[in-house]
């Protein structure tokens, strides 16, 4: 029986994808500015880019709890709360700026998890078009955000820049509040209090095998994805890539995720088990062969274009799919939240040693190269085990 929802449900998760990594990943471009601002070293506040990843492991997978407990537009609600005095915090001092950072992931790491179940439970027949809907607005965000961080900054400085960051999570909250009182309702009419319906006695996620193939995928592709961002600048530069022009390079990963973040859902939502595999199996290679330009880099521009085209181009057709994936692998809506609770819960852990282990192993071999073999078997292992997956019907 198709759910009822408020008008507002579709303005509500175009904005809630919007915030789902503006918060976060429109700060890199300011850090030095914060570092001056604040007399402390720049390397000081690389973690900032670190801390929300961890937030997303360590909170992940309680998500599905507060949803069960609250109800989904509730959880939505208290999440965008959290978020706003996270990012006021930032602004007081450096101590506060990692916690206001920590605060703000937690509350993304709740959203993270339970949006893709927002779609489940309210969009059965449109999974794909509505997950389309937020990884688009994210990544617009994300790219019109790191574009626009560093022009706002310098025009102002970067409290004034939390600041606006801070009043577009009250617009979001704004909009996605009749959203609760619309559920809440509705459970009164109905009597329900729980909106995400599963049974208690349902076999552990943690105990399902491929569950734990959707995990490690998930936590390959963004590695493949956040390696790329921390360390291809650095390894350009080092080919005699001027640092301008190495830049470029991020900005070009963040808008080549837009088409596919509108598109792929959609598609993947539509083809049969077989596509699927073929789909993903070729979109994994792409990447795979980016990587493998890598060990042999080359201090040219067409090079690093065409390296970054492929590794940005595969990571932006497998995040949107994987999101999908979450949906049409589980045969309920709350499957759906745990199901997206431990797979992003573990696979931001591997995201976020990802990249910190790439560069201890620099630190420690002065050479790129035996780091890559080691991520070019991870990513093949990565790709044989979503394959796996996807010759399953449902997972969970």
């Amino acid at each position: 029986m198709k759910k009822e929802y408020s008008h507002y449900l579709v303005p509500g998760i175009i904005v809630v994808g919007m915030v789902l990594r503006l918060p976060f990943t429109s700060i890199p471009p300011i850090i030095s500015n914060i570092a001056k601002a604040q007399h402390v070293p720049v390397g000081q506040l690389g973690i900032l880019t670190t801390i929300p990843l961890l937030a997303f492991a360590l909170f992940s997978s309680i998500a599905p709890k507060v949803a069960q407990k609250l109800g989904l537009e509730r959880a939505f609600s208290l999440m965008l709360c959290v978020m706003i005095v996270g990012s006021v915090l930032r602004i007081i001092d450096t101590t506060f700026l990692y916690i206001g950072t920590l605060i703000v992931g937690i509350g993304i790491a709740h959203m993270n998890v339970l949006l893709p179940s927002v779609v489940r439970t309210y969009f059965p027949t449109r999974l794909g078009s509505m997950t389309s809907l937020f990884t688009f607005s994210m990544m617009l965000a994300t790219a019109v955000g790191a574009g626009l961080a560093a022009p706002i900054t310098m025009a102002t400085n970067w409290r004034i820049f939390i600041l606006l960051l801070t009043v577009l999570l009250v617009i979001a909250l704004l909009i996605w509040l009749p959203n609760d009182y619309f559920a809440a309702k509705q459970r009164i009419m109905n009597k329900l209090t729980v909106p995400v319906d599963i049974k208690d006695d349902q076999p552990s996620v943690w105990r399902n095998k491929y569950a734990w193939l959707l995990l490690f995928f998930a936590g390959m592709q963004s590695a493949m994805f956040y390696i790329l961002m921390a360390w291809g600048p650095t390894m350009a530069v080092q080919t005699g890539i001027s640092t301008a022009v190495a830049g470029i390079f991020a900005g070009i990963n963040a808008l080549i995720g837009l088409p596919f973040a509108l598109t792929v859902p959609t598609i993947v939502s539509r083809l049969n088990g077989k596509q699927r595999q073929l789909l993903v199996g070729m979109t994994s290679l792409v990447g795979i062969l980016g990587y493998l330009l890598l060990l042999h880099p080359v201090g040219n521009f067409w090079y690093w274009l065409i390296v970054n085209l492929m590794i940005g181009g595969s990571t932006s057709v497998l995040f949107p799919y994987l999101m999908t994936t979450l949906s049409l692998k589980t045969s309920s809506p709350k499957a759906t939240a745990v199901l997206s609770g431990m797979t992003q819960s573990g696979g931001y852990l591997l995201a976020a040693l990802g990249p910190v282990l790439f560069g201890y192993a620099y630190n420690w071999f002065k050479s790129w190269q035996p780091q890559l073999v080691v991520v070019l078997f991870l990513f093949i292992l990565m790709t044989i085990a979503i394959i796996t997956v996807e010759k399953q019907n449902k997972i969970l």
